[in-house]
């Protein structure tokens, strides 16, 4: 049985569009591919020499545009701290001896909240040169336990523990483009800073 001419070529047109479309399937394939593979755009770190920034400060157009430091108390505190400790124990912030202090209900009257709490702190400087607040005020807990009401002394049926609070800051890092020798750039960073101390229940073992 012959096919018609006419069926022949509606065969023939059938097979060639197929034959489109899976070349067009196969080319949006290859494209789709090479757009996966490529590296997304990097975006613009601007970097600054040494000229561009003063002693321990960051870049002004970034403060600008972050918040205001000055407003934070682990900020506020430090020009205290400094006036208050003797310059030859400035290497020496992380090493001090911490001892629980015996509670004084009337000299408390006059004292600081750090000094009147049953879980008393004292503050430290913590540094750090390539972060900005390149000092920040951090608490310390002098106690392990928690200072009784009654007696002034420390006990041991509750526990000291510090007090977070999550702070952003720009921290400095070399630039990562290649011709930038020497030069840096800021980026934000979050650190937990501790900014007091308060009394719990001890964990237990159950």
């Amino acid at each position: 049985m012959r096919v018609p001419v006419c069926g022949r070529l509606a065969v023939h047109v059938d097979v060639c569009v197929l034959g489109w479309l899976g070349a067009l399937v196969l080319l949006g394939a290859l494209v789709l591919c090479r757009s996966l593979r490529r590296p997304p755009p990097q975006p613009h770190v601007h970097c600054y020499s040494a000229g561009e920034l003063r002693d321990g400060e960051a870049p002004a157009p970034l403060l600008a545009r972050t918040l205001r430091w000055d407003h934070h108390l682990p900020v506020q505190l430090v020009p205290q701290l400094e006036r208050s400790e003797p310059t030859g124990h400035r290497r020496h912030r992380r090493h001090r001896p911490r001892a629980c202090p015996a509670l004084q209900l009337r000299a408390g009257l006059r004292s600081e909240p750090n000094e009147r709490s049953i879980s008393p702190w004292r503050y430290r400087i913590d540094e750090d040169e390539n972060r900005y607040p390149r000092k920040l005020a951090f608490a310390e807990c002098l106690c392990s336990g928690c200072v009784d009401v009654k007696t002034g002394r420390e006990t041991t049926s509750l526990n000291s523990v510090a007090i977070h609070q999550t702070m952003m800051v720009l921290r400095r890092k070399p630039c990562p483009r290649p011709a930038a020798h020497g030069l840096v750039t800021f980026e934000v960073d979050y650190v937990r800073v501790p900014v007091g101390c308060t009394c719990v229940l001890p964990r237990t073992g159950s």
